[in-house]
């Protein structure tokens, strides 16, 4: 989630920042196989009495705090002529050099161990590198161009991926911080694949990093999909962007060391999982794939106003991230399934998750999908060690955006209309020009293409207030199921295999109304125990909608008994209808091909 500025083009932006001093850094990793790199940066003269240098504490595409300072050591600095400097610390991530005299040489050890979108993870299978998390920055510099050279490990046939610029002999280069800190860089024994896309006259490359075991064959087989994918989100716009040095890269790693991932760059994204192609990723991967690539537009160059520019010094909030996220999230599933990789009745089935997330939550009574939004600061990769009530007060962007924007797109082509051309007026609006928006602006311009009332009604019961779309007409006119089973019984509480209750019971339902709560172990159900043998499922089966029935349970070691009155399971459900009339399987068909 970055930009490199809103005005002016990016290469001239390039050049003219070559004409300053550069930061420079070289980074090594002899002791990989301890997790550590070596930092070397050197800091051209300050015009102040003091060098104030400093780790970030947030990540484009991120949105918490990460406090990257905590894996910095052994820091020294040097000054032109080889003078050992004083260091003071006066926060947690920031070191005051006093007195430098010309440039300022910074070592550091760095220790990483997590491969992901965020942090960074060095070890003898690879050197994957999240800037922020790796590399000290002087805010008085922040404007100066980069230079990074990476010192590969030849001896494990390591070779360097990233959308820096690159200058030869693993020597790379960026025009200023927010570009350098918003270039991921995969450093592996990697394999690639490569194709090319024409757009607007101009040949851009798209080129698929991976670390993987995969043979050559089953990347092939992954390569193709990712290329139908690339067009398919081409389509929605009608172009590409204007990709920096006319390449985007993907850098995958799928790999057990990895931790489950995907983060949007302004020309690559950072796509990270434990199953490699050939044990499930080949189809549990590709989804981020296509919501990752889908961020080239929708919050890389259609940006949030209050995101730019992202401030790494803390963290960054927006009310726009159920567009932003949660439009994109929308398009994820739509596009495998105009792209052919899964089929319209699979899309059908991928929805009811998300949906009943949604629909389902109390939370909709605190907040709008404005005030979600604005909850990411605590939910994104956020860590804290006390309880929190997200079951009942948190709907994720993602969700509330994606089952927002189907909505959206169903309405519009009710009307002849469709959320597509939506997007490519918001894309001519504001991201072909890299012209930052708002929440007005949304509104504005789907007043401007489906007309003052239609936006009007769109955003003052669905964006400023929360109630819910009427989804059985929506889902009607594309030929989908949409059902609820109201003779079927709900306790509203899930217990594990100990028969414990592992979630924060949600509000409203049977099971908080009768005082149950997380942590309770259910003992008994009318009397009959609850074991392995006889589950809860079990021995509510035969109960009836609007029937009482008796639970012990153990609550801090004290047996205690309550009434549950059951009610109907709130659960929807939606699939494809095949025998919809032909009129609306060719709307569907228009919809989903």
């Amino acid at each position: 989630m970055k930009k490199v500025a809103c005005i002016g083009s990016f290469m001239m932006l390039f050049f003219t920042a070559k004409a300053q001093t550069p930061v420079n850094y070289s980074i090594s990793f002899e002791n990989a196989v301890h997790h550590e790199a070596t930092v070397n940066v050197t800091f051209p003269k300050t015009s102040s009495d003091s060098l104030h240098v400093r780790m970030s504490r947030s990540s484009p595409g991120r949105y918490a705090l990460h406090e990257f300072a905590k894996n910095v050591y052994g820091v020294s600095a040097v000054s032109e002529s080889g003078d050992t400097l004083k260091i003071v610390r006066k926060n947690p991530y920031e070191w005051i050099i006093a007195n430098p005299k010309g440039a300022t040489k910074v070592s550091y050890t760095l220790f990483g161990n997590r491969a992901d979108g965020t942090y960074s993870q060095i070890d003898e299978s690879h050197a994957h590198l999240n800037m922020p998390a790796t590399f000290m920055y002087a805010k008085e510099m922040f404007d100066f161009p980069v230079e990074v050279s990476f010192n590969v490990r030849k001896d494990l046939n390591w070779k360097v991926a990233t959308q820096l610029k690159d200058e030869g002999n693993n020597n790379f280069s960026a025009p200023n911080f927010q570009y350098f800190f918003d270039s991921p860089t995969e450093i592996s024994d990697f394999k690639k694949r490569t194709f090319t896309v024409n757009s607007n006259g101009k040949d851009y490359t798209i080129e698929f990093v991976l670390h993987d075991t995969a043979s050559d064959e089953l990347f092939d087989q992954y390569f193709e999909k990712v290329k139908r994918i690339v067009l398919a989100e081409k389509d929605v716009f009608g172009e590409l962007p204007d990709f920096d040095f006319g390449k985007y890269t993907f850098l995958a790693c799928y790999v057990e060391n990895a931790s489950g991932d995907g983060m949007e760059h302004r020309n690559s994204t950072i796509l990270t999982d434990t199953e490699g192609l050939a044990n499930g990723g080949m189809k549990n991967n590709i989804g981020t794939v296509s919501h990752e690539f889908f961020h080239a537009w929708n919050v890389e160059r259609l940006r949030p106003k209050a995101l730019e520019p992202f401030d790494f010094s803390k963290a960054n909030m927006t009310g726009a991230l159920w567009f932003a996220e949660g439009f994109t999230s929308y398009y994820t599933n739509l596009i495998l399934c105009r792209a052919g990789v899964i089929t319209p009745e699979e899309y059908a089935k991928s929805l009811n998750g998300t949906f009943n997330y949604v629909w389902n939550s109390p939370a909709r009574q605190y907040f709008n999908p404005i005030e979600m939004s604005y909850q990411a600061p605590f939910v994104d990769a956020a860590t804290s060690v006390d309880p929190v009530n997200r079951e009942n007060t948190f709907i994720s962007y993602y969700s509330y955006g994606s089952v927002l924007g189907l909505a959206l797109d169903l309405s519009l082509r009710q009307n002849g209309l469709n959320l597509d051309d939506f997007m490519k007026k918001m894309w001519e609006a504001n991201g072909k020009e890299e012209t930052p928006y708002t929440i007005d602006d949304l509104h504005f311009n789907l007043s401007l293409y489906a007309g003052k009332p239609f936006a009007d009604t769109f955003f003052n019961n669905y964006i400023y207030k929360s109630k819910m779309p009427n989804y059985t007409e929506l889902f009607e006119s594309v030929g989908f199921e949409f059902s609820q089973d109201d003779k079927k019984p709900y306790t509203g509480f899930y217990t594990n295999s100990q028969q414990v209750i592992t979630r924060n019971v949600k509000k409203g339902s049977p099971a908080y109304t009768a005082g149950l709560d997380v942590g309770d172990t259910i003992l008994t159900i009318d009397g009959k125990k609850v074991d392995n043998n006889d589950t809860l499922a079990s021995l509510i089966t035969d109960k009836k909608v609007g029937e009482t029935i008796s639970i012990t349970y153990s609550r801090f070691g004290v047996e205690k008994e309550t009434k549950l009155t059951l009610t109907s399971d709130p659960t929807y459900t939606i699939s494809l209808d095949k025998k919809a009339k032909r009129k609306v399987k060719k709307h569907r068909e228009a919809w989903l091909k």
